[in-house]
């Protein structure tokens, strides 16, 4: 068991790898960790994640009031998206918001993250569905996101970035890892012509490898097919914007190396 004191140690080391793997600017970006029934440690706002030490990190119960502070600092106007996932999901120990670089165009583009393209992914993230844009701060994000959080312990979060949890900070912390780099590899084999995905039944083995294994945490399974998971489904219109659009893009670079 952890000491508090251990915990917001962690905190500041995880907060110091999402700063350095990119996954935010500046000061963006917020870490949750629940220690009690009614009490999470969160990150202070307007300090970057990269920069933070134990003694910024602040304490509050589950509407939101600081418990515990030292100095001036406050919880980011965002603590709402945590506490609704804490709160509809009692199982859920760390909640995590980035905004990495590859799962948040997607994000902005609309694409959720649907393409069985390797094992780890199927079997750690299933699908990340996009939750629908809210206002930060109010509560439109934690509304948009309840939607999902009985389903998915990761989330792409419309025009804004990426949301994870988990029953640990560092599950929590690899889920993130992990929808960005499925990101980075759909983006990626979309530029060499489009990834082979996996057929359904080599999906349905893979749910069936988790579901042995008896991983914590909610996944989509079957409900991955009604966002388009299956191989069987055509590729929507909006897939193929993007392609042609990526295509073009493509093309124009090349053309430009060659006259400079």
């Amino acid at each position: 068991m952890y000491s508090e004191y251990e915990i917001k140690k962690q905190i500041c080391e995880i907060g110091k790898r999402i700063y350095m793997n990119g996954f935010v600017a500046a000061n963006d970006g917020n870490i949750t960790v629940r220690i009690g029934e009614n009490e999470i440690i969160t990150t202070p706002t307007g300090v970057s994640k990269g920069f933070m030490t134990p003694d910024m990190l602040l304490n509050i119960n589950l509407n939101g009031e600081v418990l515990k502070s030292s100095g001036d600092y406050k919880p980011s106007t965002e603590i709402k998206m945590h506490l609704r996932v804490y709160k509809e999901r009692p199982d859920v120990k760390s909640v995590i918001h980035a905004h990495p670089p590859f799962g948040t165009s997607f994000a902005i583009v609309g694409i959720p993250l649907t393409k069985p393209i390797m094992p780890e992914a199927v079997i750690s993230l299933g699908c990340v569905p996009i939750a629908e844009y809210g206002t930060p701060s109010t509560e439109e994000l934690p509304d948009a996101v309840s939607k999902y959080l009985q389903n998915y312990d990761a989330l792409l979060l419309e025009n804004h970035g990426a949301l994870t949890y988990g029953p640990d900070l560092i599950s929590a912390y690899y889920k993130m890892e992990s929808l960005e780099f499925y990101a980075k590899l759909t983006f990626i084999s979309t530029l060499l012509g489009g990834p082979k995905e996996l057929s359904d039944s080599q999906v349905e083995k893979l749910y069936e490898i988790r579901r042995k294994f008896g991983l914590k945490g909610r996944h989509p399974g079957d409900l991955c097919s009604t966002l388009g998971c299956s191989t069987n489904s055509s590729v929507s219109k909006k897939d193929d914007d993007i392609s042609e659009l990526v295509n073009v893009i493509t093309k124009k670079v090349l053309e430009q190396l060659k006259y400079n």
